[in-house]
């Protein structure tokens, strides 16, 4: 695929995806009950919404907001993280980075199954002593 103003590289991410809970293989804390991305557009930047109700049953939501070109941007994540990256390397991937300090603390990478209707995300958090966890889960294609 080539990338043009109507299609980017990354538009096969874009919609609602739904984790698929049995997938679920966490090192850092408990899966959630459920969650839902919602991945799309608004102007240039690239906007993933998530919204989850963790094992206590609470509900959540995070928005990640920016260009998907590689460049580190000022974000507000207090008190864990001032500064995000997102990167569509492929069709096929697209990275998430947060930062603070500096330095890197987690990673997100989203791969795209080659029927279009599945991802895995395997998020590793990078802790202070040195250690680093790592998640991974499929979510199923809604939309």
């Amino acid at each position: 695929m080539t990338e043009t103003d109507n299609d980017p590289i990354y538009a096969h991410f874009l919609g609602t995806w739904e984790l698929d809970t049995a997938t679920c293989d966490y090192q850092q804390g408990e899966p959630p009950w459920s969650d839902i991305h919602r991945i799309r557009r608004d102007g240039d930047d690239l906007v993933i919404e998530h919204n989850w109700t963790d094992a206590e049953g609470e509900e959540h939501t995070a928005l990640f907001r920016g260009l998907p070109d590689g460049n580190r941007a000022p974000f507000d994540g207090r008190p864990l993280a001032d500064q995000l990256q997102l990167t569509a390397p492929s069709e096929h991937e697209l990275n998430m980075a947060a930062f603070r300090d500096g330095l890197e603390l987690m990673t997100a990478t989203r791969t795209m199954a080659d029927d279009g209707m599945s991802l895995e995300l395997v998020q590793t958090v990078h802790l202070p002593d040195l250690t680093t966890s790592t998640n991974r889960a499929i979510y199923l294609r809604v939309d």
